[in-house]
């Protein structure tokens, strides 16, 4: 195969994987925002009904809130770990 061809060829994989790359990305972040949304409006609502519990209910949702971003963290890390792949 020439040269120029091949790498031609692995440009366009390059880019590519890197568009799917981004993609990947943003849909982890899409998640992670309805999900941090979601954990908030719960959290909000009950704190409303329930004023001398809301202590608890933010520790836990501070917890929750945590964990989600660390999984979105390492989901778009895995995403742009692929690019070179």
């Amino acid at each position: 195969m020439d040269p120029v061809i091949a790498q031609a060829a692995t440009a366009a994989v390059e880019t590519s994987s890197l568009a799917f790359s981004a993609i990947g990305a943003g849909i982890v972040t899409i998640g992670a925002g309805l999900g941090i949304g979601k954990l908030a409006a719960a959290a909000m609502e009950g704190m409303a009904r329930q004023p001398e519990v809301a202590g608890k209910i933010q520790g836990a949702m501070l917890i929750a809130a945590a964990l989600i971003e660390g999984v979105a963290l390492f989901g778009a890390v895995v995403c742009f770990m692929s690019i070179g792949k």
